[in-house]
């Protein structure tokens, strides 16, 4: 399985491949599940390269660290996910 912040950096770098509709799921330790995000609507932490920014509904801010994100989703298909379905941490 490809890396995480590999196959981030090809979404980011690659202008074909990126031309698709990402979605990336990620753990939220406050909602105990996986929640979803638009990488549209993500921005790529300028300090420190290993954490995604993004404003959620309320207008909170929140950065997400690399190993907090358990899936990609490209154009509606899952294409990477670290654990597999109820192998999440408790």
């Amino acid at each position: 399985m490809i890396p995480i912040h590999e196959l981030l950096s090809r979404i980011r770098w690659d202008a074909t491949f990126a031309r698709s509709r990402f979605v990336i799921g990620y753990w939220d330790r406050v909602a105990g599940q996986v929640l979803h995000a638009d990488l549209r609507e993500i921005t790529w932490d300028a300090d420190n390269p290993t954490f995604l920014d993004l404003m959620d509904e309320e207008g909170v801010a929140h950065s997400i660290p690399f190993h907090r994100v358990r899936e990609v989703w490209r154009d509606g298909s899952l294409i990477w996910q670290r654990h597999p379905t109820g192998d999440l941490p408790a």
